[in-house]
This record gives C-alpha cells, structure tokens and sequence, in this order.
C-alpha cells in the first residue's frame, strides 16, 4: 500500500497545500509546531477514518474556517484508490473513489496504516480503554465485520445502559433478557475475533521486542480474560452473566460485565508494564506492539501497511533508532526536527514544512 498524493484543505494549520509522497521512506521535517505532525495525522486518518490525537473532528477544522476537505490517492494491490473527506462543524461526509458512503465500517479496509508517537505510550501506561481503542481500531482496519459488530454492540449497550437507569423495575426487569441476548451475540463475535487476533499479534510483538532489546527482555500480551469455545458458546456465557449481575447492573446504572469492560495484561519479564516499567521500557514495549500490527497487517493482506512515526526517533538511542529504520517495511512516513540526526545516510523523500506550507 502506498500513498502517492494527499491534498489539505483547511486542515489543521494548512490552508491548501499537496504532498506528493515516494513507495519508501519520506522524511516531513522543520521546526516545531509548523504542520509535520498534522500531515501525518491526515494520512491516518483517510486510512482509517479517525483520529488519535482528538475525539471531536471538529478540532481538525482550520481557525476561521467553517469546513476541511482532504484527499489522497494511493495504490494497493487492488489498483488504485481514492479516499476524501468533508469534515463540518457536526458532521462528516466520507469517499472512497468519489463515491459518498453511508456507513463509516465501508471507509476501512481500502488503505490500513499505523502510527507510531511518544504519546503512545499511553498504550502501556493508561487504562484499559487506551488499550481496547487499540485493539478496536487494529482489527477493524483487517475486518469490517468486526468493525460493524462493534458499531451494533456500542449501540445496544447504550440502550441497555439508559434502560438500566429507568425507575420502573418492574419494565426493566422485563425487558432486560431481550437485550441480553442482542447484547451477548454482538459481543461473542468481538470477544472471538479478539482473542483470535491477540495472539498472532502476542507473538509478533514478543519477536519485535526481542530484536529492539537484543533479547534482555522479553514482553508479553494476553486478554485479562479468556473466552473459551466456539462464538455460540461464548454468546451463552456473557448471557449467563450479563443475568448473573443484573441485580449489579441495575444499582449502578450501567453494564458492568462484556467486551467494553476488557483489557490487554501487557508484561515485561513478568511483571506488569503499567507498574513497574521505567519510561523507556514502555516506550519499546508500545513501539513493539505498533510493529507487530505492522507486520500482521502485512500477513493479513499480502502487503505491508503504510508506517507513520511522529517524532519517534528522538525519544529513541542511537541502536534502537538504527533497529527501527531497519525493521521497516513498504511505504513510511517519519516527521522529525533534524532529518540528518536520524536518517544516517538512508535514501529518502524529504519533505520540509514551515507554517502550514511546503518550502522548495
């Protein structure tokens, strides 16, 4: 997969500008604050249709401006394709190859990336929620199945949550077990293909890991949860327990037991990498796990993903810098200050940036 252009329109801190990217590595540099990192997030998010740096699309709307449009044209090994979005005050508007489509799960799947910045570190050192957005996102970029199934159980669980919260029990207590059964379908598919998913994914980053610390250490990831047996028997047991805690459920206000409440235990040697492992351990275990997504989207679909590292090379030493540029495959995007400073000498497009524009 490899993204050829990419046009900014009243996004971010670009008010019309176009990059024209190369199959290998492609260096975004400048000063601070001058757009690398908001090109870089435009990419992924035409890749994936969403952002990790913010919840509100909103926020990606030029100061002054009342909307953004931004575009891409790449080629997998499918042939060409094209990727636009229209992004207004409360609502978007998505196209693949001029086409408007309806559902945002249809958006995935035409180009996958993976990002990689010192913030993702909250992937090791966060809550549970960083690490099932992870997850989520991962899968759904190889599965829009899953994408869609996670989409309807979101759904349902908020509508059995604003049930749990009614003051008529009797009306609740009715009405539950026919929620508990929609509820538990969708989440015996998310919780299969997850399990399914996170150990391919255990054994790659274990491997990455290996080779990024010469094998010092050694990092693990496992559900926090198993789900045992096929998705009709999975689906029987969180319908077992979703009754079990409804008289929990029901004094909380909220569902306290499923998919949403699940998590990835992440070691190093052992020990809980949330815990106990210093700055640097978890910045090479977060950069491990990004890529083995790397590599098992290469397995996936038979061709690397495209690779963005944001200002990654300066929190890194000068082997594991080295180890990185080493590692990578297919296309990549890196943004940084000092492209000399990191590159060592590698073939590259470099691309400067300084205030939202692309200097000669």
């Amino acid at each position: 997969m490899v993204v050829k252009k990419l046009t900014l329109r009243n996004f971010r801190n670009y008010e019309d500008e176009t990059f024209r990217f190369s199959e290998g590595l492609n260096v975004l540099t400048g000063r601070n604050a001058q757009g690398k990192t908001n090109c870089a997030e435009a990419v992924f998010y035409l890749c994936t249709g969403a952002s990790l740096r913010i919840r509100h699309d909103r926020q990606l709307i030029r100061r002054g401006t009342e909307f953004a449009r931004i575009s891409l044209e790449a080629e997998s090994k499918f042939g060409a394709v094209t990727l636009e979005a229209a992004i207004y005050e409360n609502r978007r508007e998505l196209f693949v190859n001029g086409n408007k489509i309806s559902r945002a799960a249809d958006f995935l799947g035409n180009m996958r990336s993976v990002f990689f910045s010192p913030g993702e570190l909250r992937l090791i050192q966060d809550g549970p929620d960083e690490r099932r957005r992870f997850l989520n996102l991962s899968i759904s970029q190889t599965s829009r199945e899953y994408a869609a199934a996670l989409l309807r159980y979101n759904r349902i669980l908020e509508q059995r949550n604003n049930l749990l919260k009614s003051r008529d029990l009797d009306a609740v207590l009715a009405t539950l077990p026919a929620w508990d059964e929609q509820l538990a379908g969708y989440a015996a598919r998310i919780a299969q293909k997850r399990r399914d998913y996170l150990k391919e994914l255990a054994a790659l980053a274990a491997d990455a890991h290996a080779f990024l610390t010469d094998g010092a250490e050694t990092l693990a990831l496992s559900p926090d949860r198993a789900y045992k047996g096929s998705e009709e028997e999975i689906a029987r047991g969180i319908v077992r327990e979703l009754s079990f805690n409804r008289e929990r459920d029901i004094r909380l206000g909220f569902t306290s037991v499923g998919p949403h409440r699940d998590d990835i235990k992440v070691t190093i040697d052992g020990a809980e990498a949330r815990g106990f492992s210093s700055q640097g351990q978890a910045r090479t275990a977060a950069l491990s796990m990004k890529l083995a997504e790397m590599e098992l989207f290469g397995r996936i679909s038979g061709e690397p993903p495209v690779l963005i590292l944001d200002d990654v090379m300066s929190e890194l030493d000068l082997p594991r810098r080295k180890k990185l540029l080493s590692r990578i495959k297919g296309q990549c995007i890196l943004t940084c200050t000092h492209a000399e400073r990191v590159l060592y000498g590698a073939a590259c497009n470099k691309i400067k940036i300084s205030g939202g524009k692309i200097v000669p």
